[in-house]
């Protein structure tokens, strides 16, 4: 049941899934406490300490079964929670208690468990982005061949494709997958370093054989599937490694931005819409709108997750020495709040990206406003060709030009510069012009662009990821 006296964080309740918090969830975080506490006993066991097999035995039969009501009380009296933790393992698994965390420091758990999490989250992340470029994908090549306004400046430009707009989301989207595996595949363990990252306290457990030390930390890195440990640490991992993963999310959080903003723009001209459900309503007081609530909302978690870089960055900046705890609180909260945001962000575009409606008169209709005055420069260089004077075709055009655009603008008019210049007996080696108002003649190599993209830098990325998104939806439910 909810407790609506308290306040509750709206990434969770709202806007992330499940399976993302359960990825930063305490359950979680402490299980993979006491997996390093097992795998560090298991280590030095192998190393020649004394520990004995029921020991371990008693260690992995309570992995998933903690005691948080005894580690919260046992908190309020150590003020330590690592320590607390330590004690209600220690109550289950008596006869293993006074070897666990044996020569480690707090952030043997704590930093190691993050690195954990955090490659963990990262996975789901990239898979779930896979799946927003497959959406986009189809898209593009559903519409590369549709011609629609380009813009820049957002003034009306060149003509491009529906689908060649779609693949400018898509290369971005690409740009954060590569960064975000990069990071994945490259992060590190913090390892057997001891308090202050000298190793000290293992020196003395295996009385100055170094490269027993060695052999642990190579251990409990390989035991969780990473290629490396950090190779120098203080008491903590530099944080700048955080910095790097909140850093790529926020480039994720980037294209979001963008690929939502044009929507609503598309919206508002009505060339484009996201979904809206049946009963969805649009306004409390204008019940006739069809507001891009799922796009906007992308736009507003997405500003969110852009601003917390900076945070990380101040967080390494200011780590004194071999480490200051000022970083532990800001930590617990930025770093899942990250990974949470982009988690809801990557949802919302799936959801978006899988129901587009393309009004493709409208667009049409858009198109033909503008293609007379693109023409232009096709009309002139078929009179050049037929023996016309460039210089005073080019002006004669600029004059009939400027007059349509009087009467779009201030008489709210349609354009008529091709029935003036169809008048104008100085264009009559021109021919029929409205064989040359076909708007596909205007598009270049946007249908050919869209479809090698697709092909060459999509399609790999795609493929090797095809069974984990077969059935990857957005679930949007409010």
């Amino acid at each position: 049941m909810e407790n609506y006296t308290l306040y509750n964080n709206p990434l969770v309740t709202r806007y992330a899934t499940e399976e993302m918090s359960a990825i930063f969830s305490e359950q979680n975080r402490i299980t993979y406490f006491r997996k390093l506490w097992l795998a560090l006993a298991q280590g030095e066991k192998e190393q020649g300490l004394d520990i004995t097999e029921e020991q371990i035995n008693e260690l992995q039969a309570h992995l998933d079964t903690i005691d948080f009501e005894t580690a919260k009380a046992r908190e309020k009296v150590v003020r330590h929670d690592v320590m607390a933790h330590i004690y209600a393992y220690g109550l289950q698994c008596p006869k293993a208690a006074p070897i666990i965390h044996l020569g480690a420091t707090s952030c043997y758990v704590t930093d190691n468990a993050d690195v954990i999490i955090y490659r963990e989250a990262l996975q789901l992340v990239i898979k779930k982005l896979v799946a927003v470029i497959d959406k986009l994908s189809a898209f593009a090549l559903k519409y590369k061949n549709l011609p629609t306004l380009g813009f820049t400046h957002y003034q009306p430009a060149q003509l491009v494709t529906v689908g060649k707009r779609a693949t400018l989301w898509i290369q971005d989207f690409l740009l954060d997958y590569q960064n975000i595996l990069f990071a994945t595949n490259n992060l590190m363990m913090r390892g057997v370093k001891g308090t202050t990252g000298t190793q000290a306290s293992f020196l003395s457990l295996f009385e100055g054989d170094i490269a027993k030390i060695k052999a642990l930390d190579k251990f409990i890195t390989n035991r969780f599937g990473f290629k490396k440990s950090i190779p120098v640490s203080g008491q903590t991992y530099t944080r700048k490694i955080d910095y790097n993963i909140v850093s790529v999310l926020s480039m994720l959080a980037q294209s979001a931005y963008k690929l939502s903003i044009d929507v609503r723009l598309l919206q508002n001209m009505k060339e484009l819409e996201e979904p809206f459900e049946k009963t969805q309503i649009g306004s409390s007081a204008m019940a006739y709108k069809r507001n891009p609530m799922r796009s906007e909302r992308i736009s507003s978690l997405a500003r969110y997750l852009m601003s917390l870089p900076i945070n990380c960055a101040m967080t390494a900046a200011t780590q004194g020495f071999e480490r200051t705890l000022d970083d532990s609180a800001n930590r617990r909260i930025v770093m899942g709040q990250a990974f949470l945001t982009a988690d809801a962000l990557l949802e919302l575009l799936l959801n978006v990206t899988d129901g587009f409606v393309v009004y493709e008169k409208v667009i049409r209709k858009h198109v033909m406003q503008e293609l007379p005055f693109m023409a232009t420069e096709t009309i002139l260089m078929e009179c050049v060709k037929a023996g016309g004077d460039r210089q005073e075709l080019h002006e004669r055009i600029r004059v009939h030009s400027m007059e349509a655009t009087k009467k779009v603008r201030l008489e709210g008019k349609p354009n008529d510069l091709i029935k003036r210049i169809q008048q104008d007996p100085a264009f009559t080696a021109a021919g029929d012009l409205k064989k040359l108002l076909d708007p596909r003649k205007f598009i270049g190599c946007a249908p050919r662009q869209v479809s090698e993209f697709i092909q060459k830098e999509v399609r790999p990325i795609i493929k090797k990821f095809s069974a984990e998104i077969s059935n990857i939806t957005g679930k949007i439910e409010i």
